[in-house]
Formats: C-alpha cells, structure tokens, sequence
C-alpha cells in the first residue's frame, strides 16, 4: 500500500507546484524541495484517522468473537463424531466425517474472505484519507516552496527540519475542529407550522 500513497504526494504537491500563481512561481524559493511525511502517524495522530481506526478495529474485534466461538462450535462437532464412531458403521462414519471437514473448509474460506474484505477496506481508509487531507500537504508545500512530498519510510536519512508529520497533524486537526464547530453553530431551520385546516 505505500507504493500507491508514495504516488499520491507526488502528485499532490506537483500539481500544487503547477497550479500556483505565476507571482509566486518567479519569487526566489526559500525552503526545501523536498519534504517528508510519517503518513501513518498523521492517520493515528488525526481526529478523522482515530475515529476510521476505532470503527476497523470494532469490525476486527467482532470478526476474531466470531472466529473463536466457530472454532468452539466445530471442536465441539468433532468431539461428538470421535465418541460416535465406535457404534458407526465405518462407511457411515466416513460419510459424516467428509461432511464436516467439507464444512470446516467452506467456514474457513468464508471467514478469510471477511477478514481480506476488512483488510481492503483498511486500505481504502488510508487511501480515502490521503485524499481528504490533499489541500493541507498542498498548502504546506507551497509555503515551503517544495516540489515533493516523500513517506519517511521510504527515506533512508533526512533532517528533522523538513518532516512535517507535526505540523500537518495540527493543521488537519484544527481544520476538523472548525468545520466541527461550524456544524454545531449551524442554525437549525425552524419547524413548519401546521396550517389550520380549512372548511
């Protein structure tokens, strides 16, 4: 998954680049060209990262309960047919046995298909996020006149002046708890009256 977000920043802050005013493109740069980021801190460090992380992680937690009382459920089975089989006909026994090991292996199927699903939607969280925060990496580069954005996982060394992790955990979380605070200021429309009913 970090090759396809390494992509996004590039794009993000070129087409920022591109996009500025000429104005600003003929000053003298001042900054860095290049900048990095611990993407995965911001997602566990930001109000919208915490809040996908505790909604997967609820999803993960109910899909293990669910795994660990199968298995219990199919012990249990197993049990049964292993004190069944001395009073089975061999042929019955073998009959009942493919049954549930068929079972067993629909089950297991079934179940790593559900945890694959969250495992996906996971990276389409963290993609949706990177997106959502586009604008403020855009902002932050242009002001210090970068043309890159790199994952500081993929950066072998670098000086701590040019990593913005903290700076774009701040920006992402004061621009959330404003548009937070617009929300609850919003006024609320006032209900219709009820018209009299005519004669």
């Amino acid at each position: 998954m970090r090759a396809p977000l390494l992509r996004l920043l590039l794009v993000i802050v070129l087409s920022a680049t591109v996009a500025a005013p000429l104005g600003a493109q003929n000053r003298p740069r001042v900054g860095a060209p290049v900048l990095v980021i611990d993407i995965e801190k911001v997602f566990s460090a930001t109000i919208a990262g915490q809040r996908a992380t505790r909604e997967l992680e609820k999803r993960f937690a109910a899909l293990a309960a669910e795994n660990r009382r199968i298995e219990a459920e199919l012990m249990a089975e197993e049990k049964r047919l292993t004190e069944l089989r001395p009073t089975m006909d061999p042929a019955e026994f073998r009959k009942l046995a493919d049954e549930f090991d068929a079972r067993v292996q629909r089950i297991r199927a079934e179940q790593d298909a559900k945890e694959k699903a969250l495992q996906q939607q996971r990276a389409a969280e963290r993609q949706n996020f990177v997106d959502n925060i586009a604008p403020v990496l855009s902002a932050i580069a242009r002001e210090r006149a970068a043309l890159v954005i790199l994952e500081r996982r993929a950066v072998l060394l670098s000086a701590d002046a040019i990593d913005i992790t903290d700076e774009a955990i701040a920006r992402i979380n004061a621009l959330l708890a404003e548009q937070q605070d617009q929300t609850e200021e919003m006024p609320q429309a006032p209900a219709a009256r009820s018209q009299p009913a005519q004669q």
